[in-house]
Formats: C-alpha cells, structure tokens, sequence
C-alpha cells in the first residue's frame, strides 16, 4: 500500500513537470519579451537553471508588477512545488516501504 501511494506521488510530479514544461517557457517568452532587466537577473539558458528555478519559487517575478507576468509565473511557480512535493513524497515513502519492509 505504502509503494501504491508513492507511485501516485510519482504520477503528480509528472503532472507538476507537465504543467512546468507548458508554462515556464511562456513565462521565460514574455520576459525576453517585454522585461529586459528581469531576463538579465535570470541569465542566459533560464530554462534548465536552477537559480532561475530557485527565483521563479521566492516570487521573483511579482517585482516587475505586470498582470501578465503574474498570469503565466504563477501556474509555473504551482507546478514546480508540485514537482518538488511529488518527488519528496515519493522519495519518502520509498524510504518509508524499505524499512517496513
């Protein structure tokens, strides 16, 4: 049962990483876009870095105050802490089933 639950841990990091794929390169556009100053905060190759990733988690993006940044960082930043708490859980209650075991 413990091995049943951390496969569905599983399945929503997949999930999280489909939605994280779908938005974090929208939200990576509209900064080249329209936000020169945050696109050189977040540097070249933003996409597979994890300061970027580590700034799109703290709210980096509320500084600029645009609505539309907002509406496509925040699915982005949802689905990374679904990623995050998917693999955790998962990894935990891997764990968890070795030592009952």
């Amino acid at each position: 049962m413990i091995l049943f639950f951390a496969l569905l841990f599983l399945a929503l990091a997949i999930a999280g990483a489909t939605a994280f794929v779908i938005f974090w390169p929208l939200m990576l556009v509209h900064v080249r876009d329209r936000h020169p100053t945050l696109l050189a905060e977040l540097g070249a190759n933003a996409f597979a870095r994890p300061s970027a990733w580590a700034w799109l988690l703290r709210g980096g993006y509320r500084s600029a105050g645009d609505r539309n940044l907002d509406g496509l960082a925040t699915p982005a930043r949802i689905a990374l802490s679904t990623i995050i708490i998917g693999l955790v859980g998962a990894g935990t209650l891997y764990l968890l089933s070795l030592v009952a075991a």
